[in-house]
């Protein structure tokens, strides 16, 4: 995956962030809005895609379109940083395939103690009745 060529297929939108924060939050726009065309991606396979897909469909439109959002920094650039930051990590989680899962069976040594704790406990109740 080129990193480079990703940032190039990515579009950002400046828009004022809300909740508290004074005058400068009513004049200035420091909220970061990072959009992720899927399907359009050049860089990924269609096997990546499908898996971004499903990985992350909370975050994706119905146009198909990764939506990630930022306004938690003061300046407009900190947040289109952070906002490359996430986008990167959710991508590279969501591409990374699981590791298969190998079947084990219990250890000879496990399984004959386990049978003799077993044969304990019986004894224990067999003498408990005799008494």
């Amino acid at each position: 995956m080129n990193k480079e060529q990703l940032i190039k297929e990515l579009a950002f939108k400046a828009s004022r962030s809300s909740g508290s924060g004074g005058q400068n939050v009513n004049k200035v726009s420091t909220k970061v809005e990072l959009r992720f065309n899927i399907d359009k991606s050049l860089e990924l396979n269609k096997d990546e895609k499908d898996r971004i897909k499903l990985k992350l469909k909370n975050r994706i439109s119905n146009e198909e379109i990764l939506i990630i959002t930022s306004d938690s920094e003061r300046t407009q650039l900190g947040n289109k940083k952070k906002v490359i930051e996430l986008f990167f990590e959710l991508i590279e989680k969501a591409i990374k395939k699981p590791k298969k899962r190998l079947k084990t069976k219990p250890s000879k040594i496990s399984v004959e103690k386990r049978l003799n704790e077993k044969k304990i406990q019986s004894e224990k109740k067999k003498n408990r009745s005799l008494e």
